[in-house]
């Protein structure tokens, strides 16, 4: 798959109006794409369909923020959340991205995810880009990835102090 296809650089954008949906189950393996996930991530859905959603995951995104997805998610909350996506040719593209968890029975328990994304704001961009940076960097700066992880996830926490603590209040006062 796409981890080892050299970045090329080349951002890609899709429509306005367009929503990319995926489905996964409690592992984060897909188990639905939309036609909008396949056109802008390159795969086809049998190339796609049960593997790991971190398969478009950009190495340049922090892993701050997913840690910060899945405590959320696996928590039974939903959130909001800035991304970089990498295609399988290795462009990339910027989604705002609404994940969900999804409930089954009478006990509510998780059976999987649901994730739809559009298209973010220049504006919020002119700020999540920096603070993707920072958070990167500081990731990068340890050489044991653990520690590297605690650290970005200090400095996110230092950041999101105004918004109580939560990324997705940052989010959308952004």
């Amino acid at each position: 798959m796409a981890e080892n296809v050299s970045l090329t650089g080349v951002e890609r954008t899709f429509d306005r109006d367009d929503i990319i949906v995926s489905k996964t189950n409690t592992k984060g393996q897909l188990t639905y794409v939309n036609n909008i996930f396949l056109e802008i991530a390159d795969y086809t859905e049998a190339e796609i369909i049960g593997k790991p959603h971190n398969v478009i995951r950009h190495p340049d995104m922090p892993r701050c923020i997913f840690k910060a997805l899945w405590d959320s998610i696996k928590a039974g909350e939903e959130i909001f959340a800035y991304v970089m996506n990498r295609t399988k040719y290795g462009d990339y593209y910027w989604v705002l991205a609404h994940v969900t968890p999804t409930f089954e029975g009478p006990n509510k328990e998780i059976v999987g995810y649901h994730s739809n994304r559009r298209v973010p704001e220049k504006k919020a961009l002119d700020i999540i880009k920096p603070l993707y940076a920072k958070l990167l960097a500081e990731e990068k700066s340890h050489s044991n990835p653990k520690e590297g992880l605690a650290a970005s996830t200090r400095m996110l926490q230092q950041t999101l102090e105004p918004y109580g603590g939560r990324y997705d209040k940052f989010v959308l006062s952004i």
